[in-house]
């Protein structure tokens, strides 16, 4: 299913994100699962819904400014528990294991009107107030909301920060449409944006099999989500001149980025069940399905080295006949040996930030 053409975007830029849930599955830490922001890209259309907004959210991006993980500090750490109070009986409670996380992140949500035959369109270029009214709407109601399970707090106005939620128009031409992103993305620096890598685990377990013809694709995630040190032979095969041998990790170079394990959505366990057929569903108005995480490799990449939106949007996919529910994004790179385009693409963020236009950042 390929995802929709978004006539705008829908920018909540900085928010404050307390206590949000560390935990993203049972093998990964360190950040929330992608599937937690597209329920709130979900829980937010509803909510939009009723008040009246009619707009249709079909894509998420998540650019991380700042985060501090509720850990003890030093070679093994482990979370911050909270104890809770006694029981009625005055015993102990018991420590609910649970990790949480202080965030400061942007969403960029893709947008589509929701209109009716006959009434004229809103997402269109001179209909600035109705995207302005829409956009602080949107913010208002997220404040209410839990992102990742962790509270938002109110943004304060800061020197250099737009810190409001704002909408765009996304133009139709391409062209056009990769001026205006590169006007946006501006916007979300300093900041790391997550996005899909699955071609690394393809090509993780290519190489793997050269050595290992029994390897899987669960072993190349596994050897990709861990440091493989290893001694390391100068190039020529001609030994140090002190003797010693260095050791590193042959597949994590200089330059190779910041890639990491995450979890992507769900595969199914078993036939999905009648509505109420499950005791103590949450929601027994709807079918029932168990499932387990499925995970992938993602990469933390600077936004200035996006060159459109599509890379930085994930997209949520269900496919009820192999049972896979999972988030896709985009994001293909360049070719590793075009240093004349990454070179090209550090000039162009220079020349942004020279010829940046005035904005209102407050």
């Amino acid at each position: 299913m390929s995802p929709l053409q978004p006539q705008a975007i829908l920018v909540l830029p900085h928010l404050r994100i307390q206590n949000a849930n560390a935990i993203a599955s049972p093998l990964t830490h360190g950040f929330p699962s992608i599937t937690a922001f597209t329920g709130v890209m979900w829980a937010l259309e509803r909510k939009l819904a009723q008040a009246g907004v009619p707009l249709q959210l079909h894509g998420v991006g998540v650019v991380c400014h700042h985060h501090q993980e509720q850990v003890t500090q030093g070679y093994v750490r482990s979370f911050n528990l909270t104890r809770n109070p006694v029981d009625k009986d005055g015993s102990t409670a018991a420590i609910v294991e649970e990790g949480r996380m202080h965030l400061q992140i942007t969403l960029v949500l893709a947008v589509s009107e929701k209109r009716t035959p006959g009434t004229p369109a809103a997402l269109v270029q001179g209909n600035q107030a109705q995207l302005d009214e829409w956009a602080a709407k949107a913010g208002h109601i997220l404040a209410g909301m839990r992102v990742a399970g962790g509270s938002v707090l109110p943004s304060r106005p800061v020197p250099g920060k737009r810190v409001r939620p704002w909408m765009a128009i996304v133009p139709e031409d391409p062209v056009a449409a990769e001026k205006a992103f590169r006007q946006w993305r501006r916007q979300w620096l300093p900041g790391f944006a997550l996005v899909g890598r699955d071609d690394l685990l393809a090509q993780r377990l290519q190489d793997l099999l050269t050595t290992q013809p029994d390897a899987t694709l669960l072993d190349s995630w596994l050897h990709a989500a861990r440091f493989n040190y290893e001694p390391v032979v100068p190039d020529g095969g001609t030994p140090a001149p002190d003797g010693q041998v260095p050791w590193a990790d042959p597949w994590r170079p200089k330059g190779s980025g910041w890639v990491v394990p995450i979890p992507v959505g769900y595969a199914a366990l078993t036939p999905t069940h009648a509505p109420g057929a499950v005791r103590n569903a949450r929601d027994a108005t709807v079918p029932l399905r168990f499932v387990e995480s499925v995970y992938a490799l993602g990469e933390w990449i600077s936004p200035h080295r996006l060159t459109h939106l599509g890379q930085l949007l994930w997209h949520a996919e269900a496919d009820e006949a192999k049972g896979l529910y999972r988030c896709r994004n985009a994001y293909k790179p360049a070719h590793a040996d075009d240093a004349n385009a990454n070179a090209a693409a550090r000039t162009d963020a220079l020349d942004e930030w020279d010829d940046a236009e005035a904005y209102d950042y407050t």
